[in-house]
């Protein structure tokens, strides 16, 4: 879902704010497209001194308060084992709250926004597109350790900010009732891409049934794992810095990996008008799960058993969204023009088939690494 940036008068945010100094400008920064986010810069005795200020967008995330609690155990419970472990400069190493000045971690505006703040992390930077396996190996590593990181969170189970924003068999359900009900009158033209689909419904328990049986645990998970979600460190190359947490909460680990795999070993841009060429990368799939297993180092038997098939799955189940949007009119993903979902869906649908073909070189990956 996407909503155009409105104008915003930053400095009277900032100035709920425990940002001291004197206020210089703001400068809308970041790729996403959910959140409004800000550079602010400050003057604090001739020192240039940024923070970041972000409005929550409160159409999707409909509980504020909820993703702030969240955010806030999380990014404490790290800080404090960073401290623990006398890391250098743990301050960038995790997301860190600038609370507001009446001791709030987030302010409401008169016009019922929702801001926060956060420190900003110097000297590092977020990529868009991997063709190094490096950089792909050091994203999973540093997806890796933050799972790692709240696999002993104290206080109790965390809030569901999207509730069953995975649960594949409620995506798949989706679809076949928006086939049904045709309200964009689509339905005939897509009758393959359905077919796609349907040849493919047994995949969509398959996680779920295991979570069922207990086999597979519940965790602390990211819930969007894009490579420009995690910070580099201009020096080292390091992952240092996990980005974007408003959708951190209770999931399985593969869901995380599944969409790192999505995201970071396709071939061609996610929205490519053809997807001709669209082929899953098996050295970075190398890369990601190199780094992973560096990183995760709590993961189960059978967590690592379907790492290779949780791509695939994460893959459909998006697939299963845009095919869903484009039959109900494009009423959630922002489209450019009238088969832009449909384009969108024919790409994901060719990572799915092209990670089928690999499927065998997948796994001997996992099993030449998981030791």
């Amino acid at each position: 879902m996407s909503h155009s940036r409105k104008e915003h008068d930053i400095r009277t945010v900032a100035e709920h704010f425990v940002m001291p100094g004197e206020f210089l400008e703001a400068i809308p920064c970041g790729a996403g497209h959910i959140n409004d986010t800000y550079e602010v810069r400050f003057s604090q005795g001739g020192v240039p001194v940024r923070y970041i200020v972000q409005r929550i967008n409160h159409h999707v995330f409909k509980r504020p308060d909820l993703v702030m609690n969240n955010i806030s155990r999380v990014t404490r419970h790290i800080a404090h084992k960073l401290h623990q472990t006398g890391l250098p400069e743990p301050n960038r190493r995790v997301l860190t709250l600038i609370p507001c000045r009446n001791g709030d971690i987030r302010h409401e505006d008169a016009a019922g926004n929702h801001w926060r703040g956060y420190v900003y992390v110097e000297r590092a930077t977020a990529h868009n597109h991997v063709d190094d396996p490096r950089l792909a190996s050091e994203a999973a590593r540093a997806f890796g350790e933050f799972q790692n990181h709240l696999t002993d969170l104290p206080g109790g189970r965390l809030a569901d900010t999207i509730p069953n924003f995975h649960h594949t068999r409620s995506r798949y359900d989706a679809l076949m009732r928006a086939v049904d009900e045709d309200r964009a009158k689509r339905a005939g033209s897509v009758r393959e891409a359905v077919d796609f689909c349907r040849a493919r419904e047994g995949m969509v328990d398959v996680l779920l049934n295991l979570q069922a049986q207990s086999r597979l645990p519940e965790r602390v998970t990211h819930n969007d794992t894009k490579i420009n979600n995690v910070m580099m460190d201009d020096a080292t190359g390091r992952g240092i810095c996990i980005m974007d947490l408003d959708t951190v909460m209770p999931g399985l680990v593969l869901y995380d990996f599944g969409d790192l795999v999505r995201t970071t070993t396709i071939s061609t841009a996610e929205d490519a008008p053809d997807a001709r060429g669209v082929e899953m990368r098996l050295p970075i799939f190398e890369a990601l799960v190199r780094g992973y297993l560096e990183g995760a180092t709590f993961l189960t038997e059978a967590e690592i058993d379907h790492l290779a098939f949780s791509g695939r799955l994460i893959t459909l189940e998006v697939a299963l969204r845009f095919l869903t949007d484009y039959l109900e009119g494009d009423h959630y993903f922002k489209t450019r023009h009238p088969e832009h979902n449909l384009e969108r869906f024919r790409v994901q649908a060719a990572l799915v088939e092209s990670m089928e073909r690999q499927d065998d070189a997948m796994r001997a990956v996992v099993e030449r690494w998981r030791n």
